[in-house]
This record gives C-alpha cells, sequence and structure tokens, in this order.
C-alpha cells in the first residue's frame, strides 16, 4: 500500500451513496482549524435555500427554485433541497394543495431518493437489515412516481432524468434501462455534468460494468466536449474508482503509472485548468475528486494547486469513502502542502 493510501486510512465499503450524509456531517461542530463539510460547497444562495427548507418555509425556497439560471442549475438546487432532512414534510404539504406542480413533484422525488439512502445508511450490504431494505425499495418505488409524474407535467425538465439515474442504480435496473434514463437526460442537456458522474458509477465494476467501460466512457465522454468542459473530472474518477477496487498491494503501483498520471494532466488540462473553463455552484467537487487523484498518483505538488484554490471546501466524497471526511481531507492536504 502506497503512502497517500496508508495516510487516507483507506476503507472503502464498494457502495456508493449519492447525497449520504452530508448534512449530518455539517451539521456537528468540528475541532476548531478543521475543514467542514458543507454540503452547500460554500455556496450563498445554496445555503440560503437549504435555510428556507430547514425551517419550513417552502415560499421561499420556491423564490430561489424559480430563480435558477437553466436547467442544470436547477437541477442542482433541487438536489441541494432534498439532502434536507425532513424535507418530505414540508414539499408534501405543498403538493397536497398544488399536485400538478411539476417542480413540486421533481422535488419530491428527489427527497425520496435521498430518503431511501437514509433508510439504507452506509452500512456494507451484509448489514443492512431486511426492515431497512425494505424502507429503502419503498421510498425508491415512491420517488420513481413522483419523478415520472414531473417528468410528465414538464417534459422538458432534466431533474427527472437526473434522479432517476440514482434511484434506478439503487433498484437495480437492467442495463438497457438505465442507458436510457441517462440518454434522455443528455437529450434535455447534452454536457450535464451530474448526470455523467451517475453514468459513470454504473459503469463501475462494482454496479454493472467493468474497468475497461468505465475508463472508455469517461476518456470518451472528455474528448467529445469541448476543452474547458468540466467533463475531463470524469477522467480522475474513473481512475479513483479503479484504485479503490484493487488489493492494498496493487493499488499504488496502479496510480503510479505514466499512462495514469498524464491521463490526470490531461484531464485536468482540458478542464478545471483550462482557461475557458467555468465554476457552477458546485465547482470544488470536481476539485477535490483532481485533488485526491494527484494525491494518490504520487503527484502532491499537482495536488497542492487544488487543495490551495479549495482551502476548506472539502466535499464529503470523495474523501468520506475512507472515513470521517474532513480529517481525511485535512490529513493528505497538509502531506501534499509538504511535497
Amino acid at each position: 500500500m502506497g503512502l497517500f493510501a496508508r495516510l487516507l486510512g483507506r476503507r472503502d465499503t464498494g457502495e456508493d451513496h449519492p447525497a449520504a450524509t452530508a448534512a449530518s456531517t455539517a451539521a456537528a461542530a468540528p475541532p476548531q482549524g478543521r475543514p467542514v463539510i458543507d454540503p452547500a460547497f460554500g455556496d450563498a444562495e445554496l445555503a440560503r435555500l437549504r435555510a428556507f427548507v430547514g425551517v419550513g418555509s417552502w415560499p421561499g425556497a420556491r423564490a430561489v427554485l424559480d430563480a435558477a439560471a437553466d436547467q442544470d442549475e436547477l437541477t442542482l438546487m433541487v438536489e441541494a433541497v432534498a439532502d434536507v432532512k425532513g424535507a418530505e414534510t414540508l414539499i408534501g404539504r405543498a403538493l397536497a394543495a398544488d399536485p400538478d406542480d411539476a417542480l413540486l413533484q421533481l422535488a419530491q422525488g428527489a427527497r425520496h431518493v435521498s430518503w431511501a439512502w437514509e433508510a439504507r445508511t452506509r452500512a456494507s450490504a451484509r448489514n443492512v437489515s431486511e426492515e431497512q431494505w425494505k424502507l429503502f425499495h419503498e421510498r425508491l418505488e415512491s420517488a420513481e412516481e413522483h419523478l415520472y409524474r414531473a417528468a410528465e407535467l414538464d417534459p422538458e425538465l432534466l431533474g427527472p432524468w437526473y434522479f432517476l439515474q440514482i434511484s434506478g442504480r439503487g433498484a437495480s435496473i437492467d442495463r438497457e434501462a438505465a442507458r436510457h434514463r441517462f440518454e434522455a437526460a443528455l437529450r434535455r442537456r447534452p454536457g450535464h455534468l451530474a448526470s455523467h458522474r451517475q453514468r459513470l458509477q454504473q459503469l463501475c465494476e462494482k454496479w454493472q460494468g467493468s474497468h475497461e467501460q468505465m475508463h472508455a466512457f469517461a476518456r470518451g465522454a472528455m474528448l467529445a466536449a469541448p476543452e474547458g468542459s468540466p467533463l475531463g473530472e470524469l477522467v480522475a474518477r474513473a481512475h479513483i474508482e479503479h484504485w479503490l477496487s484493487l488489493p492494498p498491494e496493487e493499488d499504488a503501483a496502479y496510480m503510479a503509472q505514466e499512462h495514469v498520471r498524464g491521463q490526470l494532466h490531461e484531464a485536468a488540462d482540458r478542464s478545471v485548468r483550462h482557461p475557458d473553463y467555468r465554476r457552477g455552484r458546485d465547482w470544488p467537487i470536481a476539485h477535490n475528486v483532481f485533488a485526491m487523484a494527484f494525491a494518490l498518483s504520487g503527484q502532491p505538488a499537482a495536488a497542492h494547486l487544488f487543495f490551495a484554490e479549495l482551502g476548506d471546501r472539502a466535499t464529503e466524497l470523495p474523501w468520506g469513502y475512507w472515513g470521517d471526511a474532513a480529517e481525511v481531507y485535512e490529513r493528505t492536504r497538509l502531506r501534499c502542502a509538504k511535497g
């Protein structure tokens, strides 16, 4: 096991949990001087939206959602709403008064996806109880009903097809159905990064794919997009996923390969390091992914540049695969700063 693998305290469950515990992690007051896992990514508008949901003000939340610049931003904002515990009650009351509101149906569907994973917990599959599995699938079924209703009410919405990719993976739908949901999202927003992230997960070996499929998808999507597109992040994610799947005696050697290091630089140069790259509200996600990938590949100087831009803006994933995300982030940041 390599230096950075030991530093991370590697502990992967083999599961992927979209929206898993970010809010609960941020709710606990961390020791002074540690990064905080902020589910709003340091973005004031996302924080305001979550605050409205947290205090039970749907009109306030709706005003923020209605001001979204485009479908990408609206989908991100709906995901922020969905991650707030108890949001299903607030949205349910609003939905009872207006069941044909597409945005309400979308928000409730998204919330039920997140709510399902709360029931499922982050435990490994063998440690999830029969009652937890039952609740997980019930909530996923409810989520899909709301999401399909949203898509029916407003066929132009991107959000339903993004969240249906997550619910579909949880429900273990077949490969063709999973591909259909991804393609439906892309017909509405071809360069939607979050949907590409979900497709990458679907193609991981631990789900329904293979390393070859995963890497081919990541690289193909990056090269098909114009330079400055955020899709280069997929290449870094694919290498981290590959690293996760390897035994400790092989993982460091894999990441240290010259072609892996070269692909990480190529991906960063075509995306987050390109002059045409534009940061979205959730830009810290990509920077955290690249920071980890460069650290794991034994390139602390490259990783340090990302940490310098991030400051304390750590994200739950990918660091949360190995325990307390803020702690792992801080250890890795300090080590990379020393070179």
